[in-house]
Protein backbone atom coordinates (compact mmCIF):
# COMPACT_ATOMS: atom_id res chain seq x y z
CA UNK A 1 0.00 0.00 0.00
CA UNK A 2 3.42 1.67 0.19
CA UNK A 3 3.44 2.30 -3.55
CA UNK A 4 4.07 5.05 -5.28
CA UNK A 5 3.50 6.33 -8.87
CA UNK A 6 3.96 9.18 -10.94
CA UNK A 7 2.39 9.57 -14.04
CA UNK A 8 2.49 11.98 -16.96
CA UNK A 9 -0.76 14.22 -17.43
CA UNK A 10 -3.37 12.71 -20.06
CA UNK A 11 -3.41 14.83 -22.74
CA UNK A 12 -5.16 12.25 -25.66
CA UNK A 13 -8.62 10.79 -25.01
CA UNK A 14 -10.66 9.33 -27.29
CA UNK A 15 -13.93 7.28 -26.79
CA UNK A 16 -14.76 4.65 -29.24
CA UNK A 17 -18.30 3.89 -30.02
CA UNK A 18 -19.92 1.03 -32.72
CA UNK A 19 -16.95 -1.23 -32.32
CA UNK A 20 -20.01 -3.47 -32.93
CA UNK A 21 -22.14 -1.72 -35.12
CA UNK A 22 -25.54 -2.85 -33.24
CA UNK A 23 -24.42 -2.17 -29.60
CA UNK A 24 -26.42 0.75 -30.03
CA UNK A 25 -25.38 2.79 -26.51
CA UNK A 26 -22.38 3.68 -27.62
CA UNK A 27 -23.06 4.42 -31.12
CA UNK A 28 -25.55 7.10 -29.98
CA UNK A 29 -23.32 8.54 -27.57
CA UNK A 30 -20.47 8.85 -29.77
CA UNK A 31 -22.70 10.55 -32.66
CA UNK A 32 -24.70 13.13 -29.87
CA UNK A 33 -21.15 13.94 -28.86
CA UNK A 34 -19.46 14.72 -32.20
CA UNK A 35 -22.22 16.88 -33.41
CA UNK A 36 -21.86 18.60 -29.36
CA UNK A 37 -18.46 18.19 -27.57
CA UNK A 38 -19.92 20.05 -24.48
CA UNK A 39 -20.39 17.54 -22.14
CA UNK A 40 -17.23 15.65 -22.74
CA UNK A 41 -15.20 18.26 -22.62
CA UNK A 42 -12.56 19.00 -19.77
CA UNK A 43 -9.30 21.59 -19.49
CA UNK A 44 -6.41 20.59 -20.54
CA UNK A 45 -7.06 17.59 -22.63
CA UNK A 46 -8.18 16.38 -26.30
CA UNK A 47 -11.44 14.46 -26.04
CA UNK A 48 -12.18 12.50 -29.43
CA UNK A 49 -15.20 10.55 -30.01
CA UNK A 50 -14.88 8.21 -32.26
CA UNK A 51 -17.34 5.68 -34.42
CA UNK A 52 -14.49 2.80 -34.98
CA UNK A 53 -17.06 0.76 -37.24
CA UNK A 54 -18.74 2.84 -39.53
CA UNK A 55 -19.88 0.34 -41.92
CA UNK A 56 -21.43 -2.21 -39.10
CA UNK A 57 -23.11 0.77 -38.01
CA UNK A 58 -24.72 1.98 -40.90
CA UNK A 59 -26.02 -2.27 -41.26
CA UNK A 60 -26.49 -2.32 -38.04
CA UNK A 61 -24.73 -5.18 -37.42
CA UNK A 62 -21.66 -6.73 -34.98
CA UNK A 63 -19.12 -6.50 -37.81
CA UNK A 64 -19.24 -6.59 -41.72
CA UNK A 65 -16.17 -9.42 -42.38
CA UNK A 66 -14.63 -10.40 -39.32
CA UNK A 67 -14.60 -9.05 -35.14
CA UNK A 68 -13.36 -5.70 -35.39
CA UNK A 69 -12.61 -6.11 -31.60
CA UNK A 70 -10.43 -9.39 -31.94
CA UNK A 71 -8.41 -7.75 -34.81
CA UNK A 72 -5.90 -5.61 -33.25
CA UNK A 73 -2.70 -8.59 -33.68
CA UNK A 74 0.26 -8.16 -33.70
CA UNK A 75 0.35 -9.70 -36.97
CA UNK A 76 -2.90 -8.02 -38.42
CA UNK A 77 -1.18 -4.79 -37.37
CA UNK A 78 1.98 -5.31 -39.41
CA UNK A 79 -0.05 -5.64 -42.14
CA UNK A 80 0.59 -2.88 -45.42
CA UNK A 81 -2.73 -1.50 -46.60
CA UNK A 82 -4.39 -3.38 -49.10
CA UNK A 83 -7.57 -3.39 -50.74
CA UNK A 84 -8.16 -6.99 -50.43
CA UNK A 85 -7.82 -6.96 -46.50
CA UNK A 86 -11.37 -7.86 -44.67
CA UNK A 87 -12.49 -4.37 -43.93
CA UNK A 88 -12.42 -5.04 -40.50
CA UNK A 89 -8.23 -5.57 -40.66
CA UNK A 90 -8.33 -2.24 -42.89
CA UNK A 91 -10.01 -0.51 -40.36
CA UNK A 92 -7.57 -1.96 -37.86
CA UNK A 93 -4.84 -1.13 -39.29
CA UNK A 94 -6.80 2.70 -40.11
CA UNK A 95 -7.34 2.84 -36.07
CA UNK A 96 -3.58 1.79 -34.83
CA UNK A 97 -2.34 4.63 -37.46
CA UNK A 98 -4.54 7.60 -35.69
CA UNK A 99 -4.82 6.19 -31.94
CA UNK A 100 -1.15 4.64 -31.75
CA UNK A 101 0.72 2.80 -32.74
CA UNK A 102 0.17 0.34 -30.49
CA UNK A 103 2.91 -0.02 -28.12
CA UNK A 104 4.50 3.82 -29.11
CA UNK A 105 5.01 6.51 -26.72
CA UNK A 106 2.68 8.52 -29.35
CA UNK A 107 -0.25 6.31 -28.77
CA UNK A 108 -3.20 7.71 -26.98
CA UNK A 109 -3.52 8.04 -23.70
CA UNK A 110 -7.11 6.21 -22.83
CA UNK A 111 -9.15 4.33 -25.09
CA UNK A 112 -12.49 4.39 -23.69
CA UNK A 113 -14.54 1.62 -25.68
CA UNK A 114 -18.09 1.17 -25.34
CA UNK A 115 -20.05 -1.70 -25.64
CA UNK A 116 -23.59 -3.21 -24.75
CA UNK A 117 -24.28 -6.86 -24.09
CA UNK A 118 -27.30 -9.04 -24.03
CA UNK A 119 -26.28 -10.73 -20.88
CA UNK A 120 -27.16 -9.34 -17.48
CA UNK A 121 -23.93 -8.41 -16.03
CA UNK A 122 -25.03 -4.57 -15.33
CA UNK A 123 -22.27 -1.78 -15.68
CA UNK A 124 -18.88 -3.44 -16.43
CA UNK A 125 -15.93 -2.06 -16.70
CA UNK A 126 -12.99 -4.16 -18.49
CA UNK A 127 -9.06 -3.67 -17.31
CA UNK A 128 -6.63 -5.92 -19.71
CA UNK A 129 -4.10 -5.40 -16.64
CA UNK A 130 -3.66 -6.13 -13.21
CA UNK A 131 -0.55 -3.87 -12.70
CA UNK A 132 -2.10 -0.56 -14.46
CA UNK A 133 -2.07 1.99 -11.49
CA UNK A 134 -4.17 4.65 -13.23
CA UNK A 135 -7.00 2.32 -14.07
CA UNK A 136 -7.58 0.75 -10.88
CA UNK A 137 -7.58 4.64 -9.47
CA UNK A 138 -10.09 5.78 -12.30
CA UNK A 139 -12.49 2.89 -11.51
CA UNK A 140 -12.39 2.88 -8.07
CA UNK A 141 -13.15 6.64 -8.36
CA UNK A 142 -16.26 5.73 -10.46
CA UNK A 143 -17.30 2.87 -8.45
CA UNK A 144 -17.64 5.63 -4.93
CA UNK A 145 -18.90 8.03 -7.70
CA UNK A 146 -21.99 6.22 -8.78
CA UNK A 147 -22.77 4.44 -5.64
CA UNK A 148 -25.05 2.97 -4.65
CA UNK A 149 -25.23 2.10 -8.10
CA UNK A 150 -23.41 -1.10 -8.72
CA UNK A 151 -20.59 -0.91 -11.16
CA UNK A 152 -18.42 -4.56 -11.74
CA UNK A 153 -14.49 -4.34 -12.71
CA UNK A 154 -13.37 -7.23 -15.21
CA UNK A 155 -9.88 -8.21 -15.79
CA UNK A 156 -8.84 -10.39 -18.66
CA UNK A 157 -5.25 -10.91 -18.83
CA UNK A 158 -5.55 -14.36 -19.53
CA UNK A 159 -2.72 -15.74 -21.43
CA UNK A 160 -5.20 -17.62 -23.43
CA UNK A 161 -8.42 -15.88 -23.36
CA UNK A 162 -7.35 -12.91 -23.71
CA UNK A 163 -8.06 -10.85 -26.78
CA UNK A 164 -6.66 -7.88 -29.50
CA UNK A 165 -9.55 -5.43 -28.42
CA UNK A 166 -9.41 -2.19 -30.64
CA UNK A 167 -8.92 -0.25 -27.45
CA UNK A 168 -5.60 -2.22 -26.43
CA UNK A 169 -4.06 0.38 -29.08
CA UNK A 170 -4.01 2.81 -25.88
CA UNK A 171 -1.17 3.09 -22.87
CA UNK A 172 -4.25 3.01 -20.87
CA UNK A 173 -7.06 0.58 -22.34
CA UNK A 174 -10.55 0.30 -20.68
CA UNK A 175 -14.09 -1.25 -21.81
CA UNK A 176 -17.28 -0.05 -20.45
CA UNK A 177 -19.72 -2.96 -20.93
CA UNK A 178 -23.47 -2.12 -19.95
CA UNK A 179 -26.52 -4.52 -20.42
CA UNK A 180 -28.87 -6.54 -20.26
CA UNK A 181 -30.18 -4.59 -24.10
CA UNK A 182 -30.62 -5.89 -27.00
CA UNK A 183 -28.82 -5.67 -30.44
CA UNK A 184 -29.87 -3.21 -32.26
CA UNK A 185 -31.91 -1.77 -29.38
CA UNK A 186 -31.36 1.37 -27.84
CA UNK A 187 -32.65 1.40 -23.95
CA UNK A 188 -32.61 4.74 -21.94
CA UNK A 189 -31.95 2.88 -18.60
CA UNK A 190 -28.48 1.55 -20.28
CA UNK A 191 -27.72 4.81 -21.96
CA UNK A 192 -28.20 6.96 -18.74
CA UNK A 193 -26.14 4.66 -17.03
CA UNK A 194 -23.05 4.50 -19.86
CA UNK A 195 -23.23 8.15 -19.93
CA UNK A 196 -22.99 8.87 -16.21
CA UNK A 197 -20.10 6.57 -15.90
CA UNK A 198 -18.08 8.39 -18.76
CA UNK A 199 -18.48 11.65 -17.00
CA UNK A 200 -17.15 10.41 -14.17
CA UNK A 201 -14.68 8.73 -16.04
CA UNK A 202 -13.44 11.94 -17.49
CA UNK A 203 -13.82 13.53 -13.86
CA UNK A 204 -11.51 11.53 -13.16
CA UNK A 205 -8.68 12.55 -15.61
CA UNK A 206 -9.38 16.30 -15.29
CA UNK A 207 -9.09 15.75 -11.64
CA UNK A 208 -5.83 13.90 -11.89
CA UNK A 209 -4.18 16.58 -14.21
CA UNK A 210 -4.81 19.34 -12.05
CA UNK A 211 -2.95 17.61 -9.33
CA UNK A 212 -4.93 16.09 -7.28
CA UNK A 213 -3.16 12.75 -5.28
CA UNK A 214 -4.70 9.76 -5.24
CA UNK A 215 -3.85 7.68 -2.50
CA UNK A 216 -3.46 3.74 -2.42
CA UNK A 217 -7.07 1.88 -2.35
CA UNK A 218 -8.00 -1.55 -2.93
CA UNK A 219 -10.27 -2.62 -5.85
CA UNK A 220 -12.43 -5.80 -6.10
CA UNK A 221 -12.38 -7.18 -8.95
CA UNK A 222 -13.50 -10.32 -11.19
CA UNK A 223 -10.70 -12.34 -13.08
CA UNK A 224 -11.16 -14.35 -16.15
CA UNK A 225 -10.08 -18.05 -15.77
CA UNK A 226 -12.05 -20.09 -17.93
CA UNK A 227 -14.63 -19.95 -20.75
CA UNK A 228 -17.22 -22.45 -20.90
CA UNK A 229 -18.97 -23.33 -24.31
CA UNK A 230 -22.71 -25.26 -24.50
CA UNK A 231 -22.67 -29.20 -24.72
CA UNK A 232 -22.30 -30.54 -28.42
CA UNK A 233 -22.98 -33.21 -29.94
CA UNK A 234 -20.27 -35.05 -32.48
CA UNK A 235 -21.38 -32.82 -35.32
CA UNK A 236 -20.84 -29.84 -33.40
CA UNK A 237 -24.50 -28.85 -32.61
CA UNK A 238 -25.66 -27.56 -29.72
CA UNK A 239 -27.95 -30.17 -27.49
CA UNK A 240 -28.52 -27.72 -24.12
CA UNK A 241 -29.41 -24.32 -23.24
CA UNK A 242 -28.31 -22.12 -20.32
CA UNK A 243 -30.09 -23.70 -17.35
CA UNK A 244 -32.88 -21.47 -16.13
CA UNK A 245 -31.69 -21.45 -12.59
CA UNK A 246 -28.04 -19.86 -13.72
CA UNK A 247 -30.06 -17.59 -16.89
CA UNK A 248 -29.64 -13.91 -15.64
CA UNK A 249 -27.64 -14.58 -12.43
CA UNK A 250 -24.09 -12.96 -13.85
CA UNK A 251 -21.51 -12.38 -10.44
CA UNK A 252 -23.72 -14.76 -8.92
CA UNK A 253 -22.07 -17.79 -7.26
CA UNK A 254 -21.98 -21.11 -8.75
CA UNK A 255 -21.37 -23.61 -6.46
CA UNK A 256 -19.65 -27.14 -7.26
CA UNK A 257 -23.50 -29.49 -8.24
CA UNK A 258 -25.37 -26.37 -9.42
CA UNK A 259 -27.34 -26.53 -12.77
CA UNK A 260 -25.52 -25.35 -15.43
CA UNK A 261 -27.04 -26.42 -18.64
CA UNK A 262 -30.67 -27.91 -19.43
CA UNK A 263 -30.75 -30.64 -22.44
CA UNK A 264 -33.12 -30.62 -25.61
CA UNK A 265 -34.37 -33.90 -23.84
CA UNK A 266 -35.33 -32.10 -20.23
CA UNK A 267 -31.58 -33.54 -18.33
CA UNK A 268 -29.66 -30.90 -16.03
CA UNK A 269 -25.73 -30.58 -16.85
CA UNK A 270 -24.17 -29.79 -13.17
CA UNK A 271 -21.11 -27.42 -12.92
CA UNK A 272 -18.51 -29.92 -12.51
CA UNK A 273 -15.45 -27.63 -11.10
CA UNK A 274 -13.94 -28.16 -7.89
CA UNK A 275 -14.83 -24.54 -6.26
CA UNK A 276 -17.30 -21.11 -6.39
CA UNK A 277 -17.34 -19.53 -9.48
CA UNK A 278 -18.70 -16.35 -10.81
CA UNK A 279 -20.03 -16.44 -13.84
CA UNK A 280 -20.58 -13.44 -16.39
CA UNK A 281 -21.44 -13.13 -20.08
CA UNK A 282 -24.11 -15.50 -19.32
CA UNK A 283 -25.87 -16.09 -22.77
CA UNK A 284 -24.43 -13.30 -24.88
CA UNK A 285 -26.01 -13.43 -28.03
CA UNK A 286 -23.08 -12.55 -29.78
CA UNK A 287 -21.10 -15.14 -28.21
CA UNK A 288 -23.00 -18.14 -30.05
CA UNK A 289 -20.57 -17.66 -32.54
CA UNK A 290 -17.67 -17.98 -30.20
CA UNK A 291 -18.74 -21.11 -28.82
CA UNK A 292 -18.57 -19.75 -25.62
CA UNK A 293 -21.87 -19.90 -23.16
CA UNK A 294 -20.37 -17.75 -20.06
CA UNK A 295 -17.08 -16.86 -18.65
CA UNK A 296 -15.79 -18.09 -15.43
CA UNK A 297 -14.47 -15.52 -12.84
CA UNK A 298 -13.23 -15.56 -9.74
CA UNK A 299 -13.23 -12.81 -7.19
CA UNK A 300 -10.62 -10.77 -5.97
CA UNK A 301 -9.45 -7.84 -4.90
CA UNK A 302 -6.22 -5.63 -6.09
CA UNK A 303 -4.12 -2.65 -5.03
CA UNK A 304 -3.74 0.53 -6.73
CA UNK A 305 -0.62 2.66 -5.13
CA UNK A 306 -0.60 6.14 -4.82
CA UNK A 307 -0.72 8.03 -8.26
CA UNK A 308 -0.05 11.87 -8.76
CA UNK A 309 0.82 13.78 -12.38
CA UNK A 310 4.22 14.55 -13.00
CA UNK A 311 4.07 17.91 -14.91
CA UNK A 312 6.56 17.75 -17.82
Amino acid sequence: MSCEVSLPEVKKVAIFGGTHGNEMSGVTLVNLWLKNRAEIRRSGVEVQPFITNPRAVEKCTRYIDTDLNRAFTPENLSKQEADDHPYEIKRALEINQTFGPKGSSDAYDVIFDLHNTTSNMGCTLILESSQDHFNLQMVHYIKQAVAPMTCSVLVNEHPFLQYSTSRSVAKHPIGLEVGPQPQGVLRSNIFQSMRLILRHALDFIELFNGGMVFPPCMVDVHQVTERVDYPRDTNGNITAMVHPNLQDCDWEPLNPGDPMFLTFDGRTVEYKGGNTVYPTFINEAAYYEKQQAFVITKRGTLTAGQIKVTKM
